[in-house]
């Protein structure tokens, strides 16, 4: 018997397209300590220009012994061939399932000698969405991901895993062996609690704890990965594969995965680490002083700051790979976080003449060019106008993992989208934002893709005017939804002391209710929006005094900047000059 891996490998998010610098994808974790409810939260979104946003369900399901799965891969539908199908899988909402375990991703590439691997089967997008249907936990996630590549091999580029449950938040970054091996090396480790952390298209994992003495283990010892002592897995072989390819030497303590594997160069930073500092520095001080660093000014000194030799020469004024945050973290925050345009630095991206005349914070790809021979770049934000959904995962140990669950999901850029409930326990998703309703092709007047697609772009037409109008309805309803969830659950919690389905048809019929609404509200918006500012004006309602049928808006027209009108004058000197006549 066989079983198909459908309903995803339509969805084409080119994410390895590194040479052409495709960097996509950011996430956020934060631990149980860090924050304010006491839930574990990973944020992740999926920035690929042809990428569909929709909601992803697979159902819990039991399958009968020897049944086999087909894998097509993630980003192009191809398929990799077949793997042995779980007996039992789980509830699965976007990248959440039932029990409370998430899993994100960024694409950080790595070495190019090990992009291929013929005959593997298991994709990173195969990987995230095989593992989802079958962990009870975050360590479970690890040792499913662990022994998925092993057995089947690993069919993509490097890769950065966010991996949570109710409990604990981890990271784990892997890398194929290129032909003629097969499988992965890679390294996972658990991040303290009380602390925070973040991925951006940039191996982040240096050095870490090797051996039990240390609460590591290798992965000839996975039946161990329960042990709540251990903080640190990694391949057995991370190492000695690293020396077999001549790019290690030194202790095996001093080995740094990621200078190894996916050493960091200045689009490692300035288009990726940046994403992880501008996080960092809200919630903590002292990051001033890798700023330099994440401008892409990389230091390779001949010795660490602890006077470590640095034979290898690995990259030495590096960002730590998490942080304490100076006060704790909500869900809003997070939502917030995403919304990032490096705003109060130097590079704020509404401020430069790349932001026109209304302070637009996005630059259209690519995102390197060349003038006079000279390259530069455009900023990349966590912010960006090609995202297909991104996503806030939050998991709360005090409540059962019917109710406990919540990935609050949304379409399109993370400046513009409304980030709605969706509880991971549900039997279905929300129309608007179901797998087959439109497509990047097809347009569907139901979508919520395309509705939040159409309210975006007009904004970027006129941002500092728009904007303001969007992100009060938008935090209006995000604030709304937070301080309902109490109650939800709290509904949910009444029924399900003597119905579990009846539990879940609540929440099912609750999310589902919410994103019929926000889709409405965005359809509306989108036409009030239309009204009022088309064709560079804008326009005010006017009450229709007595004895009038009509009366026109107030109109104003700002025209542009005064900094525009200075650049203009410029450029063409005398040209638009007006002569000969007196005002």
């Amino acid at each position: 018997m066989k079983q198909k891996f459908t309903g995803l490998f339509t969805a084409t998010l080119v994410l390895v397209a590194f040479s052409t610098h495709t960097f996509a994808c950011t996430n956020y974790l934060v631990t149980k300590g860090a924050s304010t409810d006491g839930s574990t939260m990973v944020s992740y979104a999926a920035d690929s220009h042809v990428l569909y946003g929709e909601l992803y369900h697979w159902p819990a399901a039991t399958y009968p012994n020897g049944t086999m799965l087909d894998v097509y891969e993630w980003d192009t539908g191809k398929y990799l061939g077949q793997i042995k199908q779980a007996l039992q899988t789980y509830n699965v909402i976007g990248n959440m399932n039932e029990n409370q375990v998430s899993i994100g991703e960024t694409t950080y590439g790595g070495r190019e000698e090990l992009y291929v691997q013929t005959g593997a089967i298991v994709d990173y997008g195969s990987l995230i969405y095989i593992t989802l249907q079958r962990a009870v936990s975050a360590r479970d996630a690890i040792k499913i991901m662990g022994n998925l590549v092993s057995e089947y091999g690993y069919a993509s580029v490097g890769e950065s895993f966010s991996i949570s449950d109710k409990d604990e938040v981890w990271i784990l970054e892997m890398i194929g062996k290129g032909e003629g091996e097969k499988g992965a090396v890679w390294v996972a480790r658990l991040i303290p609690d009380g602390y925070v952390s973040g991925h951006a298209n940039q191996a982040r994992i240096t050095t870490f704890p090797q051996s039990s003495k240390n609460n590591a283990i290798s992965s000839n010892e996975l039946d161990k990965i329960n042990d709540p002592a251990i903080e640190c897995v990694y391949s057995a072989d991370v190492i000695s594969f690293a020396r077999q390819k001549g790019w290690y030497s030194g202790e095996d303590k001093d080995f740094s995965f990621s200078d190894t594997y996916a050493p960091v160069n200045f689009g490692g930073a300035r288009f990726c680490e940046i994403r992880v500092w501008s996080m960092f520095n809200k919630v903590a001080g002292g990051m001033d002083k890798y700023w330099d660093y994440v401008k892409g000014n990389i230091q390779h000194d001949a010795k660490f700051d602890n006077g470590t030799v640095n034979p290898n020469h690995y990259a030495t004024n590096r960002m730590p790979l998490w942080i304490k945050p100076e006060n704790k973290v909500s869900v809003h925050d997070m939502m917030n976080f995403m919304r990032d345009h490096l705003e109060n630095t130097e590079l704020d991206m509404s401020k430069d003449a790349g932001a026109g005349s209304y302070g637009l914070p996005y630059r259209w790809r690519p995102l390197t060019w060349t003038v006079d021979s000279v390259e530069y770049c455009n900023e990349r934000a966590t912010a960006t106008q090609q995202t297909g959904f991104s996503y806030i995962a939050q998991s709360r140990s005090w409540l059962p993992n019917e109710v406990g669950g919540i990935i609050w999901w949304g379409v399109d850029d993370a400046s513009g989208t409304v980030y709605m409930p969706m509880y991971t326990s549900i039997t279905k998703t929300p129309t608007n934002f179901a797998v087959g309703n439109g497509s990047m092709m097809e347009w569907s007047e139901t979508s919520g893709f395309w509705i939040f697609n159409q309210v975006e772009n007009f904004a970027y037409t006129r941002y500092n005017s728009i904007h303001p109008e969007i992100e009060k309805i938008q935090t209006d309803l995000e604030t709304g939804l937070i301080t309902m969830t109490p109650a939800v659950d709290a509904g949910a919690m009444a029924l399900l002391e003597k119905d579990r389905a009846a539990a879940i048809k609540y929440l099912t019929n609750y999310s589902c209710g919410v994103g019929a609404d926000v889709f409405n509200i965005w359809k509306d918006l989108y036409q009030y929006l239309f009204l009022k500012y088309m064709d560079g004006n804008i326009k005010t309602k006017v009450e229709v005094p007595e004895g009038y049928i009509y009366i026109a808006p107030e109109v104003s027209q700002p025209g542009y900047s005064p900094e525009t009108l200075k650049v203009i004058v410029k450029q063409t000197g005398d040209k638009l000059k007006v002569t000969g006549s007196s005002h």
